[in-house]
């Protein structure tokens, strides 16, 4: 029985998609299907796709939607197995990570929620900051235990939580952050979700780099909503004074490009702190599967 439905949703990219293919066939004996939700106007994907035909379970699903958490919804409507994750279309799967995962959630029935911090490609971990233990994830603590690429899921409890927000996310004005949304919302609802620490994926790593300064403000926006729905005011508190002392600190070692990305993460967060109309707690309908 395939254990994983695994949902790429993908756009402006390809040959990056070839290698995690690869990575998911070297996962075996745990198998996996995939669900490419293609968000291109063109068909760029079909010589990426063609050489994995009858080596992969791979379905390819077309959405003229430009909203990553839409194709992610599309995709977990059509997941069949008992496992589902939401893998960037860059990343890569460590040997051997699905087998850790299946094991997690076979040994405690109650689980719901398994995610893993960010690793590099040159090695450690990736962007963001992580908590250094492993366990059970709280209001208080989600804040560094999740990363959407990096976050498992039995399926009938992505179902029920009603997916991810489509008012956030990649392709919206609140472009990060839906990964703690909807594990913020599970554990609302009283479902077990626990942080791994030595569960990794592999993602490029571009903090402080011109795309992440470009991102920055998009993505600080994302997390100023996330913060506002469920962060305590000791918590949102924090995550403007971390910008701010990295300002500061850039500044006066004379790192431009630094002091500009905390500048406009600054922005972002406090442009989504105050965005009402995204900020309302919400709670989604449940998905139903396709048919």
């Amino acid at each position: 029985m395939t254990a994983f439905s695994l949902i790429v949703a993908t756009r402006g990219r390809s040959a990056e998609l070839g290698a995690l293919f690869e990575s998911v066939l070297a996962q075996a004996p745990v198998e996996a299907e995939v669900i490419v939700v293609d968000q291109n106007g063109d068909d760029r994907l079909a010589p990426v796709l063609a050489p994995f035909l009858g080596r992969l379970p791979l379905s390819h699903l077309r959405s003229p939607v430009a909203n990553a958490n839409h194709a992610r919804n599309l995709g977990l409507r059509r997941a069949r197995a008992p496992l589902v994750a939401f893998p960037d279309d860059d990343c890569i799967l460590p040997p051997g990570v699905l087998a850790r995962v299946a094991a997690a959630f076979a040994a405690d029935p109650a689980l719901g929620v398994l995610t893993g911090p960010a690793a590099s490609p040159e090695g450690g971990l990736g962007s963001g900051r992580w908590r250094e233990r492993s366990g059970e994830i709280t209001l208080a603590n989600l804040w560094t235990s999740v990363i959407e690429f990096n976050l498992f899921l039995r399926r009938d409890v992505a179902l029920s939580l009603g997916g991810f927000d489509e008012m956030l996310g990649p392709g919206t004005p609140f472009g990060s952050a839906e990964g703690n949304d909807l594990v913020a919302r599970a554990v609302r609802s009283g479902i077990v979700a626990r942080y791994d620490s030595e569960l990794r994926i592999i993602h490029p790593d571009k903090r402080l780099t011109p795309v992440a300064v470009e991102r920055a403000a998009l993505y600080g926006a994302g997390l100023g909503v996330a913060l506002r729905r469920h962060g305590t005011p000791t918590t949102i508190l924090s995550f403007l004074l971390r910008p701010l002392g990295g300002i500061a600190l850039s500044l006066a070692r004379g790192q431009w490009l630094a002091a500009r990305y905390y500048g406009a993460t600054l922005r972002g967060r406090m442009r989504g702190l105050v965005a009402a109309s995204a900020a309302r707690r919400r709670v989604l309908l449940p998905l139903e599967p396709a048919a």
